[in-house]
């Protein structure tokens, strides 16, 4: 069902206290326990 749920974002930013920001390949990601939380920069 829809499966990757990655949001891309000009601006990203943790969405909750689970939400880790980390660099990755020059790219700015955000990772959660949360699969919607998961947002990178684009």
């Amino acid at each position: 069902m829809g499966g990757n749920q990655v949001k891309v974002r000009a601006s990203v930013k943790p969405i909750c206290d689970k939400c880790k920001v980390i660099k990755r390949h020059g790219k700015i990601r955000v990772i959660c326990e949360n699969p919607k939380h998961k947002q990178v920069q684009g």
